[in-house]
């Protein structure tokens, strides 16, 4: 009886442990989340010019390693969606919290919408996506 509990525990997926693996898995992706909101809450005068095309770079950056981390962790917790379903799920997310963020900066000192930026938050948000396809297997 002892054996079958032993096999049984190392059996266990990550969505069907206890409440505190939620961390591990989840906790980054709200940590970026954080950092994104805490980025955009600067005023646009306080952000230093380092090199061309920054904007681009960090919105790409940030979003790939949001949607690398919520592919992670919604794969983590539900074995519902195919590889295909976790990238879309990935990609909506993404693409949705990045639409918060622009509307956000419709409220901060010499920020703007930006649908060009949008547009990278969700490119950035597929390739994490894909690439947790690839790599998380």
């Amino acid at each position: 009886m002892a054996a079958a509990n032993n096999q049984s525990n190392t059996a266990v997926k990550p969505y069907q442990r206890g409440a505190g693996w939620w961390m591990v898995f989840w906790g980054p992706v709200v940590l970026i989340m954080a950092a994104i909101f805490t980025a955009s809450s600067l005023p646009g005068t306080s952000i230093p010019s380092l090199f061309s095309f920054q904007d681009i770079i960090f919105h790409g950056i940030i979003y790939l390693l949001l949607g690398l981390f919520f592919y992670r962790a919604l794969k983590s917790t539900t074995n519902r969606y195919t590889v295909a379903g976790l990238v879309v799920l990935t990609v909506i997310f993404g693409g949705g919290y990045g639409l918060t963020d622009e509307f956000h900066q419709l409220f901060v000192y010499s920020r703007s919408c930006s649908g060009f930026d949008l547009t990278i938050d969700t490119i950035g948000s597929l390739l994490g996506g894909l690439a947790g396809g690839l790599f998380l297997r």
